[in-house]
């Protein structure tokens, strides 16, 4: 876009494509702006037209406008369309990069001196801070206090106040709330002795300096004037309290989300700001994106009524968050094939199946990197790799080895920008790819794919992904403001290695449901589909159930035209078949029925309980933990240890397996329980508190073995 265009012309080319409510996002540039923006409806597309509409219209100065949003790669990609829309200059970062930056520059003459390290990993230090205090934590235990501090402190919590704060949160690692409180301090006091901060001290310390010392809130609220927060439904309560530093009681703000896309709860992240936003912004225009360009309409129809399906959980208490009505997609693509639904005798059975049928999408034209089969845990991802590997198909595991740590990448990398040093070509995009092919011949490039497997396969498409990047960014520069060259190219790349925003490579993609945010493929496998999985094991009340409920909406609507959903009746070949398809799927699978509410687990009406007691003392119990056990904490236990301690090894290594925190399983207080009510079968277990219904599914039988002496399957 260049500067002679007349004005007619240039806001035609700027909003020509955009929907009549994706137009209103664009040219409402003054004032609050809530977009309630459903999946696939093109957010990233209305907002991102605003802003380069209000650069090229005056209203916004590049340099006072900060676009801000979750992931350094939906960071990356916004800039991406920003330049390509001429309007490269604003500023496009997530919340930390942001602080960071502004960290950074105003630390010396705030604070003084230098700033401190950023750690990078919690483990180290939150394994000497449980030295310190002579708790034993081995890795499990440390994964589980790393989540929960960072909780904690996106939560703006500090070690005194955490512990009334996580009283219903359960116990990390196994550690009651004043443990936990106390390592919590510790670890603290272990960052200050080494002068280390982490990555929530960048946003805590952000926030402090502009609370602090006027001169620099001055100097941040001149710098930026105009403000836009993509996927709103994700903010913290820190990242809340930083914007609203920014903005210094000023309103020029346009937020953008889905509270049905609300998946990150368990790391701070509260919906309670985008639907609360009306209300604090009385005069703020609140714009419905609906349409959907993604998916076809029989995906669409399943999302909508995977969403609309949702009914309280019998017995089951809602949180204090007023839900509001999830907004009904309107499919805008052409018809598609139904969405498929497998139900198979076992995990092995139904991977080996979901391989079968990648393999006929494949020889009928469908592309390798437009596959996903996503699952719930981790831990489940083995089986699908095995059986891709056996049936021929390559796949990538999202969360692996990063795109630009690998060798033939950072190989590459300095070729191209040699090459760039001395590059003579014109601005012809076409000569740019061909160049990029030529110089990595050399490193092992070719036009076709090596008959060869396993490293050499995997080099080839990580040149391939290079090659296929330049001729996509050719093609979208073509006729652009700035030429697109060999230099241009490379410093795409390396702005890309820095927020690891990598090119698409060729491999069925294997990821989680919620690694998958954000993403989309043709086709998409929802595995693993069934009770303790979907909802997985850990929800336990109508806040938990919701937000599974929701990730399967995010799963499905990952989906353009192809769409599976599969579960398993047993876990291994030959396994009792005991599991049940995820509730989820009732009466949306062929022969499912609809679970009413009175069909619910614990949904039989119950009297009126007494006030809890001590079973030893007659004590009144306060404590969650206390009431769980129905003794006081000085009253002796009456289990026996050995059964316990059996409990908890057993409970570890489920964990591990599907990468779990161990106490979402069961606390120990539910494991004391078990072992001191040692109960004579599923029914007498499935009474003990913190069991229930899903848990007595999923865990029953192991549990019942290890209290008959038996080993577990």
């Amino acid at each position: 876009m260049t500067e002679t265009d007349a004005p007619g012309a240039m806001e035609e080319r700027i909003l020509g494509g955009l929907d009549d409510e994706q137009r209103q996002v664009a040219t409402t540039l003054r004032g609050p702006l809530c977009v309630l923006a459903g999946a696939g409806t093109g957010k990233t597309r209305a907002i991102t037209h605003r802003i380069a509409y209000g650069v090229h219209t005056g209203v916004y100065k590049p340099s006072s406008m900060l676009a801000v949003t979750f992931t350094a790669r939906a960071a990356a990609e916004m800039r991406s369309r920003l330049r390509t829309l001429g309007a490269g200059s604003v500023q496009t970062r997530t919340f930390h990069a942001a602080a960071l930056r502004q960290l950074q520059y105003f630390w010396p003459q705030s604070i003084g001196g230098n700033l401190p390290n950023i750690v990078d990993y919690k483990a180290p230090l939150i394994t000497e801070a449980a030295r310190r205090l002579r708790t034993n934590a081995d890795r499990a235990t440390v994964r589980d206090l790393a989540s929960e501090i960072e909780w904690a402190k996106v939560s703006m919590l500090t070690p005194e106040s955490y512990m009334a704060a996580a009283e219903d949160r359960g116990n990390p690692g196994g550690l009651d709330t004043t443990t936990v409180s106390r390592i919590f301090q510790a670890y603290e006091d272990v960052k200050t002795d080494r002068q280390f901060i982490d990555f929530e001290d960048v946003l805590l310390l952000t926030v402090a300096i502009l609370e602090d010392d006027v001169r620099v809130a001055a100097s941040v609220r001149e710098q930026y004037r105009h403000f836009v927060v993509d996927e709103y439904q994700d903010v913290s309560p820190l990242q809340q309290r930083l914007l609203d530093l920014w903005l210094g009681g000023r309103d020029e703000l346009c937020v953008v989300g889905d509270s049905s896309q609300t998946i990150y709860s368990f790391t701070g992240a509260t919906p309670r700001h985008l639907l609360d936003f009306p209300a604090k912004y009385e005069h703020a225009p609140v714009v419905k994106l609906v349409r959907d360009y993604r998916s076809t309409p029989q995906v669409v129809n399943l999302a909508n009524r995977v969403l609309a399906a949702r009914r309280p959980e019998a017995g089951v208490p809602d949180k204090d968050i007023a839900w509001p009505t999830p907004l009904e997609l309107i499919a805008q693509r052409e018809n598609g094939p139904e969405p498929t639904f497998l139900e198979a005798k076992d995990d092995e059975a139904e991977a080996a199946e979901i391989a079968a049928r990648i393999k006929k999408l494949i020889a009928a034209g469908t592309q390798p990197a437009e596959i996903a089969i996503l699952f719930r845990t981790n831990g489940q991802s083995a089986a699908y790799e095995q059986a891709l590997a056996s049936a021929g198909v390559g796949y990538l595991l999202r969360g692996g080895e990063r795109f630009f740590a690998r060798r033939e990448v950072r190989d590459a990398m300095l070729q191209l920008r040699s090459a760039a040093r001395h590059a003579t070509t014109g601005p012809d995009g076409d000569t740019v790819g061909q160049l990029t092919r030529d110089i990595l011949v050399s490193l092992g490039y070719s036009a076709t794919a090596p008959a060869a497997s396993g490293a050499v396969r995997e080099k080839w498409e990580s040149l391939s992904a290079l090659v296929a990047l330049a001729d996509e960014m050719a093609e979208a520069r073509a006729g652009g403001e700035v030429p697109f060259t060999l230099h241009t190219f490379v410093a795409e790349l390396e702005e890309r290695a820095a927020n690891q925003h990598a090119p698409t490579l060729q491999g069925v993609t294997l990821a989680s449901l919620h690694s998958a945010k954000g993403l989309e493929w043709d086709a998409v496998f929802l595995v693993g589909l069934s009770e303790g999985l979907m909802p997985i094991s850990f929800a336990d009340d109508q806040a938990g159930y919701d937000e599974e409920r929701r990730l399967l909406y995010v799963g499905i609507t990952r989906a353009r035209k192809y769409l599976g959903l599969s579960w398993s009746l047993a876990r291994t070949p030959g396994g009792r078949a005991n599991r049940r398809p995820s509730r989820f799927l009732d009466g949306l699978r062929p022969g499912g029925t609809t679970r009413t509410a009175a069909a619910a687990p614990n949904a039989t009406r119950r009297r009126p309980a007494g006030p809890p007691v001590c079973r030893v003392c007659g004590t009144l119990l306060t404590s969650a933990t206390e009431r769980k056990l129905s003794r006081c904490g000085n009253c002796p236990a009456g289990y026996d240890e050995e059964v316990f301690e059996s409990l908890r090894a057993w409970r570890l290594a489920v964990a591990q397996a599907n990468s779990l925190p161990a106490f979402v399983i069961f606390t120990d207080a539910t494991l004391m329980a078990i072992a001191e009510a040692k109960p004579a079968g599923l029914d007498s277990l499935g009474r003990v508190s913190g069991v229930g219904k899903t848990k007595l599914d999923r865990y029953g039988e192991a549990v019942m073995a290890i209290l008959n002496g038996e080993t577990p399957n």
